[in-house]
């Protein structure tokens, strides 16, 4: 361990991972080690290292390999994989070789959702995974290579149209948009307020607003937090800006931290993409050196500088205030909103919470000026926005389009198979079926409550130019895709990743979980289904974050929106011997998908 001298708690994360890198494990002597360093108690400490997936109590293996384990993975072949590991280091996931030297883990979803099957190995990723492929990185391993010489470095898979109507993915020159620094404050601030740019990680809330809230705040200390904890399945476009657009966020962070008086900026970066931190924090040291980082920047009485801050694998630190939690050294559960983090946040400070994306964003539109942004995109929602498209399609990948396309363009774009039915905004986000593939894709909208399709027409006319509120992810699935498969597949990651702080969210997932094992394994009954919904409705009204709302979306939408699955499948017509055959509700699926549409048609 490195030498500490009066440690702060805000430490603690990166004391356990040094520890866990090096020993592979956090052991009872350490655990008693680091309490003593931090005046902690043992019960704390050991608190914080049971929350994070990363963090192991017991030896993870010299080489610890991380399974995808989420829909679109399986559907690539992981299942496959995962077979090929287990028999060539002769163990079952969830174990370590009696030699230490492999440990083989499932994780949720690692944001390589377009180079499926993936692993990581050590936190380096490997991609494309065949049988023959798994073989060789065995072999490799053994033989005495590292994982460093032969881990792939993920080929960002950008699609877009060059020119005008393209913002992020254009060129830009280094340092361009610093030239901003000149302004007073206040007047950036009016700048972002005017260009209507809005949080970029699904929530929306107005980043001009937000800035002028913490400028006005009276404090001797102020932050401001990149959120790069992307850990929504199907989501990795926050992946492709760090690794080929690094400049934007850095600059961004800068001019962010200038117009709210902040004198510390942290990237919280998920412990997935640690293979990105070397070169991350290399970018910062170029500014630094350039004097846009550190103190009197640019001439000013301004001093700021940026930090990345490892997550550690929990999903819930995607919600502000669990992320707050987790880099003050605590537990990553979410908070009451007693205060905004804008009012006291990290350390008790005014914090702003902006997304990798809404950072770039600013740098952007203060280069190629607000006038040019406001011209894309929609009125209420200028601008383009950065999706993460992935599943059934020929052409996986990012792509950047302007607020307003309608869902069907951006499925011919990414040559969408036969799409029946769609995760958008991942997991927590709102299920699509045919009927809503002509709806425009915005900012902006709110759908309906409980709006059903069992009436076509009338749904059609309710959702008429109701926009998909998009946060940047679609996860395409064909109409010969068993739609109860990836419903379960949700429900199990809900469970898996609930903080557990609330009861409606840690029990009542789990319930939804126990009823949707029984639906595919036994001969339901319409009491199963009535409480299946009323329980979801029970987690949506009465849990303590935004992740635990909405973590029975994608069920109720399914329920909505694809009526007749869910009746079908709890008839015994579709089950043998007290099992679901999939094989017959699968056509069962490709039947409902078709008649909606033929109503679209």
């Amino acid at each position: 361990m490195k030498i500490y001298h009066n440690p702060q708690r805000k430490q603690l994360m990166s004391v356990i991972w040094e520890i866990q890198r090096k020993k592979r494990c956090v052991s009872h002597d350490d655990i008693t080690k680091i309490a003593k360093l931090f005046d902690l108690s043992r019960m704390e400490v050991e608190g914080v290292v049971t929350f994070y997936h990363f963090f192991h109590r017991q030896h993870a293996g010299n080489f610890t390999i991380y399974l995808n384990d989420s829909i679109v993975g399986k559907h690539a072949g992981m299942e496959e994989i995962k077979k090929v590991f287990e028999k060539e280091l002769g163990i079952k996931t969830g174990h370590v070789t009696e030699d230490k030297m492999f440990g083989l883990f499932e994780t949720s979803c690692i944001g390589l959702s377009d180079m499926e099957p993936a692993c990581l190995i050590n936190f380096k990723p490997f991609v494309n995974l065949t049988p023959e492929k798994v073989r060789y990185i065995i072999r490799a391993l053994r033989d005495g290579s590292k994982v460093s010489e032969i881990y792939d470095v993920p080929k960002s898979k950008i699609r877009y149209t060059p020119g005008e109507r393209t913002v992020f993915f254009n060129g830009y020159e280094r340092y361009s948009a610093l030239k901003y620094l000149e302004k007073q404050p206040g007047d950036l601030i009016d700048l972002i307020k005017l260009s209507k740019l809005s949080g970029r990680g699904g929530a929306y809330f107005p980043t001009g607003l937000k800035w002028e809230f913490a400028r006005k705040n009276k404090a001797d200390k102020k932050y401001l937090v990149c959120n790069a904890d992307e850990g929504e399945p199907g989501t990795f476009k926050d992946r492709v800006l760090i690794q080929e657009k690094p400049e934007l966020l850095i600059e961004g962070m800068i001019l962010a931290g200038y117009a709210i008086g902040a004198s510390e900026g942290y990237i919280y970066l998920r412990g997935e993409y640690m293979y990105l931190k070397d070169n991350l924090e290399k970018v910062i040291g170029n500014y630094r050196d350039k004097g846009y980082l550190g103190e009197n920047i640019a001439g000013k009485n301004f001093n700021f500088d940026i930090q990345v801050h490892m997550g550690a694998g929990a999903y819930v630190c995607g919600e502000e205030t669990a992320l707050i939690h987790s880099m003050e050294g605590k537990r990553g559960e979410p908070g009451t909103k007693e205060y905004f983090p804008v009012e006291k946040g990290f350390l008790g400070k005014p914090t702003v919470v902006n997304n990798v994306e809404t950072l770039c964003a600013v740098t952007k539109i203060l280069d190629m000026g607000v006038e040019n942004w406001l011209k894309l995109g929609t009125e209420k929602t200028p601008g383009t926005k950065i999706f993460s498209v992935s599943g059934d399609c020929k052409n996986p990948g990012i792509y950047e389009i302007e607020w307003g396309m309608k869902v069907n363009e951006l499925l011919e774009l990414a040559g969408a198979d036969n799409p029946g039915y769609i995760l958008h905004n991942g997991y927590a986000g709102e299920c699509l079926n045919p009927l809503d593939f002509e709806r425009p894709i915005s900012g902006e909208g709110v759908v309906p409550a409980n709006v059903s399709v069992k009436n076509p027409g009338d749904y059609k006319q309710k959702m008429s130019g109701i926009g998909v509120k998009s946060g940047g992810a679609f996860m395409i699935f064909n109409s010969g895709r068993s739609i109860l498969e990836i419903i379960k597949n949700v429900q199990q990651f809900f469970v898996n990743e609930s903080c557990g702080v609330c009861v409606p969210c840690r029990v009542g997932n789990f319930l939804l979980n126990i009823k949707l094992n029984k639906i595919l394994n036994e001969n339901t009954t319409k009491k199963d289904l009535e409480e299946l919904i009323h329980w979801s409705k029970i987690i949506k009204s009465n849990s303590r974050c935004g992740l635990g709302i909405t973590s029975s979306n994608a069920l109720m939408d399914t329920y909505n929106k694809f009526p007749g699955v869910f009746e079908k499948l709890v008839s015994g017509n579709n089950h043998q011997n007290g099992k679901l055959d999939l094989k017959k509700a699968t056509r069962e699926y490709e039947k409902i998908i078709t008649e909606i549409y033929s109503d679209y048609e």
